[in-house]
C-alpha cells in the first residue's frame, strides 16, 4: 500500500520546488511532512522519533540554503527521513531499510544531497569541516557547508575534535545543535548539564533575544553582514561576562538557543546565518517524535517502535501460541544481574545504548554498578581498562560495529597491559535493515589477531549464559588476558534458556553430529543454520559431521587434528567477513600443521553488503541453510562422475 502524500507535498520533487513557495506556505508544508513520515512508519516500521523531531529545521534548511551546491551532513541519519523526501525519494520511501530498497541513513550513491554517508555518530561537523576547508582551497568561498548534529551525538570525541580544529579556521562553517535531550535513550554526563544551564539561563536568553531582534533591525536598514556581525559578536561579549561559554570558547561564534519547532524564525534566522562568514554554531531546542503523543511522552520506545497504529499508538506485536526464545541481548541483560548478586565485583559498562544491549536491566537492578557513558566508545573500553586494573570484573558491552571505534583502547589500554576486560559484542554478524554501517561483519578477524584475547560466539542461549560465567571466573580474571563474547542481533533458538550456569573448557569446542564425506565446521549462532541444512541433507541421504567451534582463539586444535585426519573435505561458516576470520584461521592451523584438505568457506564476502533482513543478507552471501546444503554438496560431488 503506497502512502498518499499531502497536496502540498506531492508537488515537491527537488528542494529547487520548496524555494519556489512563499515562505507563508512552509508550515503546512512541514505539517505534510510530519504526517507522511508518520503514515509511512506505520506501515512499514523505521526510525521514528527523531526525524519528527526536526521535520521544522529540515524544511527550513532546504528552503534557506542552496542545496546541494551547498552542502548538508546530517549526523547518524537518524533524523534525516524528511531530508530524503523532499530530495526526490517520496515515491520510494515505502521502501525504506526494505532488501534493495532505499537506504535509513544518507548514502552518497544514493543522492547528490547526501553529501556524506552516516550511520555512525559524530562524524557530522569532522567531515562538513573537511569539505569547507576543500572548498575554500578550491577557490569557492561562498558555498555553504551544514552539519545537524544532536545533543546526544556532541558527547563523543570525535564532535569536540572537528569543533576544535574549525575555530581555528575561518571556514564557512554552520554546526546546526539539534538539542532534544535524547540520543536513543536519555543523554547523560555533564554536557547534557551544560546544555540545560544554557536553555534555562536568564542570561542567554537575554542575548538571544537581544541579538535576534538586533539582526532583525539592522536587515531592514539594509546594513551589510561585517555590521551586524561586529554588533553580535560585541553584544554577546557584552553579556557573557558573567558567564562562559564552552562554543565560544573554541571560537565558534554562538546564536540561540532557539526553537527548532518556530519554521518562520529558523528561516530568518539561517538566512541571517548564512551571511555570517567563519565557522558558528546554531543551538536548536527541539522535541523528539514531535507532533505524535506518544513519541513525545516515552521518546526511548519510539525511536524505532516497529509497526504501529497511527490513530490509537498501539505497537503491533506478533502473537505466538508457544513460547518464544528471547533475544540474546536479554539474555545478556537477565545474566548480568545474576552475575552481578553471585559477584560482587561485577560491573557493566554501555556507550549510550542500555535499552538496544539490555544493560538497562541491570542499570534498574544495580544502578551504582552499572554504567552509560555516553556515545563514546573509546572512553568506555579505557574507562572499563580502568576499573579492571583495580580488581572490578567488567562486562563492556559494545555492538560490533561500534567496537570498531574503539580498537586502539583494545590493543594498547586492555591487552598490551593483560587486562581481563570481558567485551561482549551486540549485533554481530548481519544487523538487518540498518545497513552496512551497522553490520558487526568485522569483530572475528580484528579481535583474533590481537594478543592476550579470548575470542568465543555461543551457538545458542545456553552458550552465551556459560560463556559469561566462564569469562567472570577467578580462573579467568586471574588469567590476563581479555574476553570477547559475540552474539547476533534478533532471537535465538531456545525458549526456556534459563539453564543452570557452567564453565567451560578454553578453547573447546562440541560435536553437534557425526557423519562422514564433508565436515561442516562453525562458529555462534549460525550453527544453527547448519543445523538445518543437515535436515535438508538427511532427506537426500547425506550426512555431514558438523562441529560448534565455540572459540576462534584459541582454536580446538586437538578437535581440528582430529577432524583433518579423518576428512579430506571441509566447510567452515561464519555470519563474519571471510577475509582474516574464523574460516582463515582453520586454513591457517590446516597449512602449519601440514594438512592437505579441501576447504571452503563461507561467510560475508569482500564486499560493501547492503541493507534486508538478516535471512536475506545470508541468502545473497550463500550461507544461509540453503547455500551451506549446496556448498556441501559441492564438496561432496566435486570432482567425482555421477553414474545416471
Amino acid at each position: 500500500m503506497l502512502i498518499t502524500p499531502g497536496k502540498l507535498l506531492a508537488t515537491i520533487n527537488t528542494p529547487d520546488d520548496l524555494r519556489r513557495l512563499d515562505k507563508s506556505l512552509l508550515p503546512r508544508v512541514a505539517d505534510e511532512l510530519r504526517q507522511f513520515i508518520i503514515d509511512n512508519v506505520s506501515v512499514y516500521g523505521g526510525h521514528f522519533g527523531a526525524s519528527l523531531g526536526v521535520v521544522e529545521l529540515t524544511v527550513a534548511l532546504h528552503y534557506v540554503f542552496n542545496t546541494p551546491d551547498d552542502q548538508l551532513v546530517w549526523d547518524v541519519g537518524h533524523q534525516a527521513y524528511g531530508h530524503k523526501i523532499l530530495t526526490g525519494r517520496r515515491d520510494r520511501f515505502h521502501t525504506n531499510r526494505f532488501y534493495k530498497g532505499i537506504s535509513g541513513f544518507p548514502k552518497r550513491k544514493e543522492s547528490e544531497y547526501d553529501a556524506f554517508g552516516v550511520g555512525h555518530s559524530s562524524t557530522s561537523i569532522s567531515a562538513a569541516l573537511g569539505m569547507a576547508v576543500a572548498s575554500q582551497l578550491q577557490g569557492n568561498r561562498q558555498r555553504n557547508h551544514i552539519a545537524v548534529i544532536g545533543d546526544g551525538a556532541m558527547t563523543a570525541g570525535e564532535a569536540f575534535e572537528g569543533m576544535n580544529h574549525a575555530g581555528a579556521t575561518d571556514s564557512n562553517l554552520l554546526i546546526v545543535l539539534n538539542d532534544n535531550c535524547m540520543s536513543i535513550d536519555p543523554n547523560v554526563g555533564a554536557l547534557r548539564e551544560y546544555l540545560t544551564d544554557i536553555t534555562t539561563s536568564q542570561t542567554y536568553n537575554k542575548v538571544k533575544d537581544e541579538v535576534w531582534n538586533l539582526l532583525g533591525k539592522m536587515s531592514k536598514f539594509g546594513k551589510s553582514a561585517q555590521e551586524i556581525v561586529s554588533k553580535v559578536e560585541s553584544g554577546i561579549k557584552a553579556s557573557l561576562l558573567d558567564q562562559s561559554n564552552l562554543f565560544e570558547s573554541l571560537h565558534l561564534r554562538y546564536f540561540g538557543p532557539i526553537d527548532g519547532h518556530d519554521i518562520d524564525h529558523l528561516v530568518s534566522v539561517l538566512d541571517d546565518l548564512k551571511n555570517i562568514p567563519g565557522p558558528k554554531l546554531l543551538h536548536c531546542l527541539t522535541v523528539k517524535g514531535k507532533g505524535y503523543a506518544p513519541a513525545e511522552k516515552d521518546q526511548t520506545k519510539w525511536h524505532a517502535p516497529g509497526l504501529f497504529d497511527k490513530v490509537t499508538g498501539e505497537i503491533k506485536k506478533k502473537t505466538f501460541t508457544t513460547p518464544q526464545p528471547p533475544k540474546y541481548q536479554d539474555v545478556f541483560g537477565h545474566t548480568l544481574v545474576e552475575l552481578a548478586e553471585k559477584n560482587p565485583r561485577v560491573v557493566g559498562v554501555t556507550p549510550a545504548m542500555p535499552s538496544g544491549s539490555s544493560m538497562n536491566i541491570m542499570m534498574k537492578a544495580m544502578p551504582e554498578r552499572a554504567f552509560d557513558v555516553g556515545i563514546a566508545e573509546q572512553h568506555a573500553v579505557t574507562f572499563s581498562a580502568g576499573m579492571a586494573t583495580q580488581g572490578e570484573v567488567v562486562f563492556c558491552n559494545i555492538y560490533s560495529t561500534f567496537m570498531q571505534r574503539a580498537y586502539d583502547q583494545v590493543i594498547h589500554d586492555v591487552c598490551i597491559q593483560e587486562l581481563p576486560v570481558i567485551f561482549c559484542l551486540d549485533r554481530a554478524g548481519f544487523a538487518g535493515a540498518d545497513g552496512p554501517t551497522h553490520h558487526g561483519a568485522y569483530d572475528l578477524a580484528y579481535m583474533r589477531c590481537v594478543p592476550n584475547m579470548i575470542v568465543a560466539a555461543p551457538m545458542n542461549e545456553q552458550e552465551l549464559r556459560n560463556l559469561m560465567f566462564t569469562a567472570q571466573s577467578d580462573e579467568i580474571q586471574q588469567g590476563k588476558q581479555a574476553f570477547t563474547i559475540r552474539y547476533p542481533r534478533g532471537e535465538g533458538v531456545m525458549p526456556n534458556w534459563r539453564t543452570p550456569l557452567e564453565q567451560l573448557p578454553i578453547g573447546k569446542g562440541r560435536m553437534i553430529q557425526d557423519g562422514e564425506g564433508v565436515a561442516i565446521l562453525t562458529i555462534g549462532h549460525i550453527g544453527n543454520s547448519a543445523v538445518e541444512a543437515c535436515t535438508i541433507l538427511a532427506s537426500e541421504g547425506i550426512q555431514p559431521a558438523h562441529f560448534d567451534m565455540r572459540y576462534v582463539k584459541p582454536l580446538d586444535e586437538e578437535m581440528l587434528h582430529q577432524i583433518f585426519q579423518r576428512f579430506d573435505r571441509v566447510l567452515t561458516v561464519e555470519d563474519g567477513c571471510v577475509m582474516g576470520g574464523f574460516g582463515s584461521a582453520v586454513l591457517e592451523f590446516m597449512a602449519d600443521h601440514g594438512y592437505a584438505a579441501r576447504v571452503k568457506r563461507l561467510g560475508i564476502p569482500d564486499a560493501v553488503i547492503e541493507h534486508g533482513e538478516q535471512i536475506e543478507l545470508q541468502h545473497e552471501c550463500g550461507f544461509d541453510p540453503q547455500g551451506i546444503a549446496e556448498a556441501v554438496r559441492e564438496l561432496l560431488f566435486a570432482g567425482r562422475s555421477v553414474t545416471v
